[in-house]
């Protein structure tokens, strides 16, 4: 051989040793290791007159690396390095791994094991059951691919395709999943389950339904141990009987306590009710019916055609003896149609359909102002009955288009209404009132009438006083439009407080704050100035 094909040749194996070490380097590569038959009662080295494959029967045991297996009978391929293995046939790797089932196919190269018809796993306390089960010894997973189900000492779950680790405990399942768990089952389309712990992660579509009500998420971790969980998504919380939902972009629920935290953008909706309780933080105990919301809340009753929007900085509802109670604190404004109105807190309960406005309370109809230290508010499936305005009760209503206001003043004032509408009026206590009566044509003032007494009662129909009884006789006087002075206009303590009156259902989140000069004076001054 001359000098150039010696240096072709070594050239050529300098390529080799390097391309096989580069394989032997390849990062998470493992070196096959032969298949090593361990037992039989019975050996044929011959099948189809081909010497490389062993018949073996009775007692089968075979070896690979620290894993072993067991059959009645098998073959054994010598060149492709793989096994069949027939009848009562079992893995065991270790002493906590162990596989069953009637046929196996053992690929030793690929550390690859593929287990049919009857197949089950056990790992510690846990089972799974399928009849397709591959487990990949490499990369330490099992997986079924046409049905199976897995059994811990608390849950039962199953599905299309399922894999599990025994490194990790943990279980992946896919299409039609069901969680059977003895106070609730889950169905999903994609589930992780967690051996150890018992908690499940959603990562699809998944309803939880239980004897307390029913979960529907898309994201988030159910602890099937502890009934506590962690949504995420836009997920929500339904009732036992259907009527009440709960819906936030974050939702903690405990569903043995009854406890549920909602985060950002929560949406409670009662349908019994008619109750639409919102905000960006949540609290609900459905043991109690109690809940609230703060962080921009607002609360939507739609019991009638037009709803009714109102905000505060705290909303809470309770159900006590089957009657709804509805508490607003700090910041109330309120937007209807044909009804606004602001004050510093409120209360409302079914028991005797009274609503309660406390602190400076001011309500808005049409051109109409009422306020008082605290208005209650009497209804009647859902109609208003009668009005009480207690303390310092001050009415006035603009004349369209003019700076002249009827008003009516004194120390309480009832109202009363006949299918929804105002029927009468009564003010007791230092009562003072202006008048701006019309011509018989409705178009221009006829003067200013103005009156004191103890006592007042009103007739109204068609939202016009019929009938006015004074006891006793009224001090009265009337004079005429050119001869009022601006400070003869009005009655003292006369404020128009439209400029925080709320415009729509968006201004209500509008902060607003009372002038100076407007902000009426503790009782106990008033009562001395």
């Amino acid at each position: 051989m001359n000098k150039t094909s010696l240096t072709a040749l070594f050239c050529l194996l300098f390529i080799v040793f390097v391309v096989m070490g580069m394989q032997q380097n390849i990062p998470g590569k493992k070196k096959a290791t032969r298949l090593y038959s361990e037992h039989a009662d019975s050996t044929v080295f011959e099948k189809d007159n081909n010497p490389d494959i062993h018949i073996m029967r009775g007692n089968v045991v075979f070896r690979h690396d620290s894993t072993y297996m067991f059959c009645d009978s098998a073959y054994l391929y010598l060149i492709t390095n793989t096994l069949e293995a027939f009848s009562n046939v079992r893995i065991e790797q270790g002493d906590t791994l162990f596989i069953y089932g009637d046929y196996l196919i053992y690929e030793g190269d690929n550390s690859l094991a593929k287990m049919r018809e009857n197949v089950r796993m056990e790992n510690n306390s846990l089972t799974l059951f399928t009849d397709n089960f591959n487990f990949d010894r490499i990369k330490n997973i099992g997986y079924f691919f046409e049905g199976g189900m897995l059994v811990d000492s608390l849950n039962e779950l199953t599905s299309l395709y399922g894999q599990y680790s025994p490194n990790t405990k943990i279980a992946a399942f896919n299409q039609n999943v069901v969680l059977t768990n003895p106070h609730f089952v889950l169905t999903s389309d994609t589930l992780i389950y967690n051996t150890i712990n018992k908690v499940a992660t959603i990562v699809g579509p998944t309803v939880i339904e239980s004897d307390s009500g029913t979960i529907e998420s898309c994201s988030g971790w159910y602890n099937t141990v502890t009934d506590e969980s962690m949504l995420f998504d836009r997920s929500t919380l339904i009732s036992k009987d259907k009527t009440k939902t709960i819906t936030a972009d974050s939702l903690f629920y405990n569903r043995q306590t009854g406890l549920g935290e909602a985060f950002s953008h929560m949406v409670l909706n009662d349908t019994v009710k008619k109750i639409i309780l919102m905000g960006n933080y949540g609290y609900y105990d459905e043991t109690t019916d109690f809940a609230f919301a703060s962080d921009s809340a607002q609360m939507i009753e739609y019991s009638q055609i037009d709803s009714l929007f109102l905000h505060a900085d705290r909303l809470q509802m309770q159900t006590i003896d089957q009657e709804r109670e509805l508490k607003a604190f700090y910041g109330v404004r309120f937007y209807r149609r044909d009804l606004q109105g602001v004050c510093d807190s409120m209360q409302f309960h079914t028991r005797d359909s009274v609503l309660h406005l406390y602190k400076n309370p001011i309500l808005w109809n049409t051109n109409y102002q009422l306020t008082g230290d605290t208005i209650r508010v009497f209804f009647n499936d859902s109609t208003v009955e009668r009005m009480h305005v207690l303390n310092y009760a001050f009415s006035i209503e603009q004349q369209t288009d003019t700076t002249y206001y009827n008003q009516l003043k004194g120390r309480n004032l009832y109202a009363f209404f006949t299918a929804g509408e105002l029927s009468r009026i009564e003010v007791y206590g230092n009562v003072e009132s202006i008048y701006y009566p019309l011509d018989e044509d409705g178009l221009s003032f006829i003067g200013q009438n103005n009156a004191e007494s103890s006592f007042m009662f009103i007739t109204v129909r068609n939202r016009k006083p019929v009938e006015i009884k004074w006891y006793p006789q009224p001090k009265m006087e009337v004079l005429p439009i050119p001869d009022l002075t601006p400070e003869k206009k009005y009655l003292k303590d006369f404020v128009d407080y439209n400029y925080i009156r709320p415009k729509n259902k968006e201004d209500i989140f509008t902060k607003t704050i009372r002038k100076l000069e407007d902000i009426p004076l503790p009782r106990r001054q008033r009562r001395s100035k």
